[in-house]
């Protein structure tokens, strides 16, 4: 992986010497980021680096205070903040074959960086808060060049490739070890505390705050809690929970029925079969737009098959029934942010390409390109309060609501792949992740 990597490092090298050239900066400073502090408290909120660090140097992601100097015909330079300190481990240089990259240089008060950068002008600083030692010239995370940068960032180097699919891999093994604790009747909480174990992170490594919902819980998007107690009678499982490899997330969702051969079982085999035929269109070139629409009108069919509406399939799009069902987006760009930079710019200068007003939710409008990285999750959910707008709706007459009502204790379904766009078609992590732990 060392080659992939310093062609990873020449690939944001170029990139980065194009946006600054055009826009007129000499140099470009990124910081690691800092913890904040807890109000009234004397402790810290978990650290997490900065995305745009961490795509130059994933393998530093527990240091904060740490400043990356990018200057056009210049090794990029690395200050890594090492304060003398008995309370915490102080960093010491990082050794390795990644860093020949770089210059690296250890400093322990940052006020010392004032005369480093004496002779910088013209300089980008991203960051999340402006440094004490920042000249006042400097331009403080100037738009137009994070519009360049972040568009770009979209497409993956074949390193970055490489970590997504590790990501994949550490997290399905979590998934699958998670899927064995519901089936032996366990609560939320310890189902995530067995999803930990088997893929060796803790709380700070995860990319996002995993979702596990049982039952009705499993209707709730981003449910939040972690239930110590099992449900008496369980029923079903979302588990919608990712892993990180040298910063760069996965994000898989997996739906089970405690019994998959009840109505709600059938209806998860349902929206896979689905979730698969919409991801057999998926490919370079292809409007994203298009695709969350076109997932509508399957996700119709599937309604319309389960004997759940007695509407057509044109008829529920132009009433807009499948939004109360599935009321988020398609998906959306992945990489070292789950919900990653850049899904609405149509181009390198910020120009934005809004969703349409009907789905306010959807976080992608790009057209797919060769070495994105997306997901593909749609979702068939019995949520009370869309169910109640529907019903009083003037397409409410056409629904079973007997069945629905049956069906609203199981919560709802979220099937989740991350796929990376080819110039042939496209690689789905996710599943060769699953087929690689099956096999």
């Amino acid at each position: 992986m060392q080659a992939l990597f310093f062609k990873h490092i020449e690939t944001l090298t170029a990139r980065t010497e194009s946006a600054l050239a055009t826009l007129g900066f000499d140099a470009l400073l990124l910081g690691s980021g800092a913890a904040p502090k807890r109000f009234l408290d004397d402790t810290y909120y978990p650290f997490r680096t900065q995305p745009d660090f961490v795509q130059w140097l994933p393998q530093l992601n527990q240091h904060p205070g740490s400043w990356l100097l990018l200057q056009p015909g210049c090794k990029p330079k690395l200050y890594l903040y090492s304060p003398t300190d008995f309370w915490h481990q102080t960093p010491e240089l990082p050794t390795g074959d990644w860093t020949t990259a770089f210059e690296i240089e250890a400093f322990s008060d940052a006020q010392q960086l004032r005369s480093a950068f004496a002779s910088l002008s013209r300089v980008a600083l991203v960051n999340a808060e402006r440094p004490d030692f920042a000249a006042e010239g400097w331009q403080h995370n100037p738009q137009p060049l994070l519009d360049a940068l972040h568009f770009d960032r979209a497409i993956k180097t074949e390193w970055e490739l490489h970590c997504l699919r590790e990501a994949n891999r550490i997290a399905v093994r979590g998934h699958v070890a998670a899927e064995q604790a519901f089936r032996a009747g366990a609560s939320e909480y310890w189902i995530h505390q067995d999803y930990l174990a088997a893929i060796e992170h803790n709380e700070r490594d995860l990319p996002y705050d995993n979702i596990v919902a049982l039952n009705e819980h499993a209707a709730v998007l981003h449910y939040q809690f972690q239930q110590r107690q099992a449900p008496s009678v369980p029923r079903t499982l979302l588990l919608d929970a990712g892993a990180s490899y040298q910063g760069y997330a996965a994000d898989i969702t997996r739906t089970h029925a405690f019994d998959p051969d009840s109505e709600f079982g059938q209806l998860i085999a349902a929206l896979d079969e689905a979730q698969k035929g919409i991801l057999t269109t998926v490919k370079a070139g292809v409007d994203f737009v298009d695709l969350h629409l076109e997932m509508h009108a399957r996700l119709a069919q599937v309604l319309t098959d389960s004997r759940l509406v007695n509407a057509s399939v044109e008829a529920q799009l132009a009433q807009g029934i499948t939004r109360t069902f599935f009321p988020h987006g398609l998906g959306h760009l992945l990489g070292i942010q789950v919900h990653d930079v850049g899904g609405w710019q149509s181009d390198s200068a910020g120009t934005l390409r809004e969703p349409p007003a009907e789905h306010p939710f959807l976080r992608l409008t790009r057209t797919l390109e060769p070495g994105f990285v997306v997901t593909i999750e749609p979702g068939l959910y019995f949520i009370p309060s869309l169910l109640a707008g529907l019903r009083a709706s003037a397409a409410g007459n056409t629904f079973d609501w007997n069945r629905v009502e049956q069906l609203q204790p199981y919560g709802g379904i979220r099937i989740e792949d991350n796929v990376a766009i080819t110039a042939e078609g496209h690689e789905n992590l996710t599943r060769d992740a699953f087929a690689l732990v099956a096999g």
